[in-house]
């Protein structure tokens, strides 16, 4: 991801470079976005591990410190229902199919940015 023009986030900026653990079904991932991140789980992985699909996870945050604060934590959950969005390994890491997001790999994380 592009710092200025893909993602607005130098920490997702910096997370989308890296190609993290072999993707296996079951995993935590997470979605890079503009400056937000989203919590899912990895449900396809193509036999040469260079697609995966992966479906958002329910969350709930945790913490005490207000709709604005950079201080987040949250508890995670599958949803059955949750979207699924398709992603690429690439030569700058995994990229969403069509553009737009990064994707960290072994990892859940959602983080809302509150300046927006």
């Amino acid at each position: 991801m592009k710092l200025g023009t893909e993602t607005g986030s130098l920490i997702n900026h910096i997370a989308a470079r890296e190609i993290g653990p072999l993707p296996a079904v079951g995993m935590g991932a997470t979605i890079l976005a503009w400056s937000d991140r989203y919590a899912a789980t990895i449900i396809y992985v193509s036999k040469s591990r260079k697609l995966v699909r992966v479906q958002h996870d329910r969350s709930r945050r945790t913490d005490d410190n207000g709709g604005f604060s950079e201080n987040q934590s949250y508890e995670y959950s599958r949803d059955p229902n949750g979207s699924v969005e398709t992603f690429r390994l690439g030569k700058r890491g995994w990229r969403k199919q069509g553009g737009g997001f990064g994707l960290l790999i072994g990892h859940r994380e959602k983080y809302r940015d509150p300046h927006f």
